[in-house]
């Protein structure tokens, strides 16, 4: 006697779905890769191998970070994209990859649907600086100063669509003032030559530019966090120094290649939260100034959602395009 057609099609489904839940069983049963798409000694560099060598820990099995630089992300993406959806080779995806989305003419990826949200793992923010021959002691000084000088001072940042480039152009919009910005393809140039007097101001990411405050070679106007930075204590946020919701944060979280076991992408996404709490990452993160966020799938998705659509407004406001 014939099973029913029903009984019939739940074997099939389940014979195909047997390689994909013992591949999740066993995970990971080899090394996993993380591809980090930005240079060596970026911010997002540096935490995402603190994160990389914790996460391994909880996995139980080495995360070898590889890093993709180049083309706000589309170099990593393109990697990823051409590697099988088992988990194995993870990437970092980053604010500037959502600005991407809008700017850029032809960009290789779509953050949307290409990719399986697994979880953020940071947050960190931009602080407005300006070399120490700019007058201005808040942003509605150097604000005051762009007006009555329009397009004579310059901003330098890490290229088109970063934080400290589209920070800019919101304070611009903000503000209805003026400056030129100066991209630079190495962030650290961009330290480099505003330190160097080249260009007046920047809203720079914190951890890199924390010692140089300290020390007196930038003097920092406020921080786009929406609370006081610990490394940062008794610098405003742009809400306190007169420019409310003006929050700008470069946030990190792990995704994968779309379609992978969503089994796999829970046992990544509960490791990642383990790994988050873990004291000697948040002393690191601490310590750069960046906040360890955790969170599900489902949150990090709706943030990469919402982050699309507000800095594609933002773009067009400003007429932001890289052909």
């Amino acid at each position: 006697m014939n099973p029913p057609r029903s009984r019939f099609f739940a074997f099939a489904l389940l014979a195909l779905l047997m390689p994909a839940l013992c591949q999740s069983q066993d995970y990971p049963s080899k090394p996993v890769r993380l591809v980090v798409p930005v240079a060596t000694g970026t911010p997002i560099d540096i935490l995402s191998r603190a994160l990389a060598s914790r996460l391994g820990t909880e996995l139980g099995q080495t995360v070898v970070v590889d890093l993709k630089p180049g083309a706000t992300g589309a170099v990593g993406a393109a990697d990823v994209l051409r590697q099988p959806n088992d988990g194995y080779t993870l990437m970092v995806a980053n604010m500037p990859m959502s600005v991407a989305q809008t700017i850029y003419a032809n960009v290789p990826f779509n953050l949307r649907t290409d990719f399986a949200p697994i979880g953020q793992f940071g947050a960190f923010y931009t602080v407005l600086v300006v070399h120490p021959s700019v007058t201005a002691r808040s942003p509605a000084e150097l604000a005051a100063l762009m007006k009555a000088h329009p397009g004579e001072l310059t901003f330098s940042s890490g290229g088109p669509g970063t934080p400290a480039h589209v920070a800019a152009e919101l304070f611009k919009l903000t503000t209805g003032s003026n400056a030129l910005h100066v991209p630079y393809n190495q962030f650290p140039q961009a330290i480099a030559d505003l330190l160097g007097g080249q260009n007046q101001f920047m809203f720079a990411a914190t951890p890199p530019v924390v010692p140089h405050i300290l020390a007196g070679k930038l003097r920092a106007l406020a921080v786009t966090s929406p609370r006081r930075i610990a490394a940062l204590k008794d610098i405003p946020t742009m809400s306190e120094a007169g420019f409310p919701d003006f929050v700008v944060r470069d946030w990190l979280g792990l995704v994968a290649r779309s379609g992978v076991p969503p089994a796999i992408v829970a046992k990544v996404n509960a490791a990642l939260g383990r790994a988050l709490v873990a004291e000697e990452l948040k002393a690191t993160y601490a310590r750069l100034g960046a906040d360890p966020v955790g969170g599900s799938p489902e949150a990090f998705g709706g943030l990469i959602d919402s982050e699309i659509t507000r800095w594609a407004g933002v773009a067009k406001a400003a007429k932001l395009r890289v052909e």
